[in-house]
């Protein structure tokens, strides 16, 4: 499983500096603005929004495989398999009856009263 989480992760920052860099390469749509105003190349005032190029359609899909991978990461990370070994390993011991010190006394139960030692302590005086 950390063989996977390495990968994953080199992956990821692959993934991430790809779309750095393809978002620096695209062409702005703030840059056509100035011919909006008189330069006739742009029929919009910012150009063409129909169109996709490849860069933003690479984008897109470098987009969707960094929130993908980002997924997997976050599964990985959070659901980590206990180290191996037996079952019986994960069970806890059971601790031994816990005896009294034998320098500690032990307080004795009082001895009923007289009358009370024929009757049943189920039923109410």
């Amino acid at each position: 499983m950390d063989f996977w989480l390495k990968v994953l992760l080199a992956a990821h920052v692959v993934i991430a500096l790809s779309i750095i860099g393809l978002v620096l390469l695209q062409h702005g749509k703030g840059a056509d603005m100035g011919s909006g105003f008189g330069g006739g190349a742009s029929g919009s005032l910012f150009g063409a929004t129909g169109s996709a190029n490849f860069l933003s359609r690479s984008t897109a899909v470098l987009a969707t495989a960094f929130f993908i991978s980002s997924l997997g990461l976050a599964y990985l990370a959070t659901n980590k398999p206990k180290a191996g070994g037996s079952v019986m390993e994960t069970v806890k011991e059971q601790p031994a009856e816990q005896k009294a010190p034998a320098d500690v006394p032990v307080p004795k139960e009082p001895a009923p009263p007289a009358g009370a030692a024929s009757k049943s302590k189920d039923v109410p005086n």
